[in-house]
């Protein structure tokens, strides 16, 4: 039997991607601006069908610190944060000096709990420091409950910077994810939905955010003759290559969603036979997520003490990548001193979940090297 490895995540090229690089080489676009990056937001502004206007950027980190900026966080102020994430969520937080404020998760989206959210508002506003924004983030492509957490974050005048870098695609109520913050953040990393080998995207609600969010990414420089610097700016603009790159993966998104969806289910037929076993879904039709990795938690108490570690362990004999889920942010060394909000949602889920192979290129040859490992595991051949 092929041995060759199974990535959890690789990237997947469509074909048109070296079109669009070869023109960059041809016209000598080989800089952070041109028309591969002016296309390329202007495809994502049309995918998303919100009145918003995109800014094409290094990468999603580079995206939520200048959101951040954006949105007035000064050092010493506070910042909310889901807890359950990857560290890109907060680290721009520590970058402005800010404090980072951590909340629980909740159990039908591993997302921001609104209940232990609404906590931390209230409980930071009596001690004199109402926070100054909310990171939501869409958790593996699955939406935050954004009706609820938006009606806490208009109820005390609090602005979501909504970290969508894992959920291009998906969408609440027939809205795209990525529109629904004040500000919005895509990332095109090599292992997302599609990538532009590194790169993000700030969405902004209108052209004067977006232009400050490109002025800034460009070294802030003023408006002069010469080189002239006003504000402190940063390298953060998105190259002509990469969005060319970027360009012809749009091509391709929807088909990229469509595989991944489609791997979910290919994960959720198999498991209907194994008990302890659950898999993160959408709790009802107002959510569609794009299913950018497939997750599940196992309950050792219904499978005779099988755990997710045990299975990773078979994965990465049988050379098959998979990963335990987010260690949540307040339980990191770097982040343990600042405040929590919640119960243990989100560290029970670390403690029981998995990240499956969930890429859109994936064979069936492949699926079944995967399907075989499971089974072994739980003795169900």
């Amino acid at each position: 039997m092929n041995n060759a490895k199974i990535w959890l995540s690789s990237p997947h090229m469509g074909g048109t991607e070296q079109k669009y690089v070869q023109e960059a080489f041809e016209t000598n676009w080989i800089a952070p601006l041109g028309p591969n990056v002016n296309g390329f937001e202007k495809d994502l502004e049309n995918y998303l069908q919100e009145e918003v206007q995109i800014g094409a950027l290094s990468s999603g980190t580079a995206a939520i610190h200048l959101g951040l900026i954006l949105l007035g966080v000064k050092a010493g102020d506070e910042v909310i944060c889901q807890s359950m994430t990857f560290s890109a969520s907060a680290n721009p937080i520590m970058y402005l000096g800010a404090i980072p404020v951590f909340v629980d998760s909740e159990a039908d989206t591993w997302n921001l709990c609104p209940k232990a959210l609404e906590n931390a508002i209230i409980d930071r506003i009596s001690k004199g420091k109402k926070p100054k924004v909310i990171i939501a983030v869409h958790l593996y492509g699955m939406p935050y409950k954004v009706q609820e957490i938006n009606a806490i974050a208009v109820k005390y005048d609090i602005p979501v910077l909504e970290d969508s870098a894992e959920a291009l695609g998906s969408h609440y109520k027939n809205q795209k994810c990525g529109t629904f913050g004040e500000i919005g953040v895509l990332s095109f990393n090599g292992n997302k939905i599609i990538t532009t080998s590194g790169g993000g995207a700030i969405v902004t609600k209108n052209k004067e955010t977006k232009d400050k969010a490109v002025f800034l990414s460009t070294q802030a420089r003023d408006d002069a003759p010469h080189y002239q610097h006003s504000e402190v700016g940063y390298n953060y603009r998105m190259s002509n290559i990469c969005a060319g790159i970027g360009r012809g993966q749009m091509e391709i998104l929807d088909l990229h969603v469509e595989l991944r969806r489609e791997m979910h289910n290919f994960y959720t037929s198999y498991f209907e036979d194994i008990d302890g076993i659950a898999i993160l879904t959408e709790p009802n039709q107002d959510y569609y997520s794009n299913h950018w990795l497939s997750a599940i938690t196992i309950d050792p108490a219904k499978t005779n003490g099988k755990t997710t570690e045990g299975l990773r362990l078979a994965f990465e004999k049988a050379n098959i990548e998979s990963r335990p889920l987010w260690k949540p942010m307040h339980l990191q060394p770097i982040f343990s001193k600042y405040p929590y909000y919640g119960e243990n949602i989100a560290e029970k889920l670390f403690e029981n979940g998995l990240c499956l192979p969930s890429g859109s290129n994936l064979t069936d040859g492949e699926r079944e090297r995967i399907k075989l490992v499971v089974y072994d595991f739980f003795n169900k051949r």
